[in-house]
């Protein structure tokens, strides 16, 4: 199953870092979320995106909303003053992590 039939995605930027934000549509898929979703799996989710020697990519985990927020260094290359990326703000990597593949319940 896709992540999307679970979640939702918001993102933002800093520099040449995103944030995604996962937020569960139901408070009782946030323990499924927190098991599924751990850092190592997004960042091998994006591995060809990723610059090579960055920071590796943490998870923070906000229970109170059901949701958790991933923080990916480097990912813009440059961010929105610096790359020619079409999508310098990154705002597509939300969409693209929520069609990530979970193994159903």
């Amino acid at each position: 199953m896709k992540l999307q039939s679970l979640a939702h995605s918001r993102t933002g930027d800093k520099g040449d870092t995103s944030n995604i934000s996962i937020i569960a549509y139901h408070p009782e898929d946030y323990p499924r979320l927190c098991e599924q979703l751990t850092a190592e799996r997004v960042a091998a989710f994006f591995a060809g995106l990723l610059e090579p020697g960055a920071a590796p990519v943490r998870r923070y985990e906000l229970p109170n909303v059901h949701a958790l927020n991933f923080v990916l260094p480097g990912i813009l290359r440059g961010g929105v003053t610096r790359s020619l990326a079409l999508d310098a703000h990154g705002k597509c990597l939300g969409s693209a992590l929520l069609d990530m593949e979970i193994p159903p319940m």
